[in-house]
């Protein structure tokens, strides 16, 4: 028989919910990457490449840690200040 739900119960219960509740992972691994293209150009404005790909590595990570932080959060039900 064609049985339309998935077999796999986790897959079932989450495309029951509604999609800003799901707790599906991210790409973060784009910020980074986005980050080390992005920071020599603008530090080759300055004539600093090497320091604009540490500062674009920097900030890419920093924004992935935060991206999975507020992922987490919302993944637990805790909401923060909203």
């Amino acid at each position: 028989m064609n049985d339309p739900m998935p077999a796999d119960p986790d897959r079932r219960d989450a495309e029951s919910r509604p999609a800003d509740a799901r707790t599906e992972p991210r790409g973060q691994g784009c910020l980074v990457a986005a980050g080390m293209m992005i920071g020599p150009v603008v530090g080759w404005f300055f004539g600093q490449v090497a320091l604009g790909l540490v500062a674009g590595l920097v900030l890419g990570a920093a924004a992935a840690v935060a991206m999975t932080l507020r992922d987490n959060r919302r993944s637990s039900g805790r909401t923060g200040g909203e």
